[in-house]
């Protein structure tokens, strides 16, 4: 998965609740890249409260 916050409609007021803020702080431009396993371990500490959700939210991609 291409974690890329410039894309994120929830941008600025879903970072302070978000795993990417959390463990990175706030990306600048470059895209984070978080492999199936990653994303899966991320998922598990979510779940118990360790760390929060991922809050990525994009705009869908409606066909013609």
């Amino acid at each position: 998965m291409l974690i890329e916050c410039d894309n994120c409609e929830v941008r600025a007021t879903g970072c302070g609740q978000c795993v990417v803020t959390a463990l990175l702080g706030v990306p600048a431009g470059a895209g984070i890249d978080i492999g199936d396993d990653e994303l899966r371990a991320l998922d598990v500490l979510a779940d118990v409260g360790m760390v929060p959700p991922l809050r990525l939210s994009v705009p869908e991609v409606r066909a013609s």
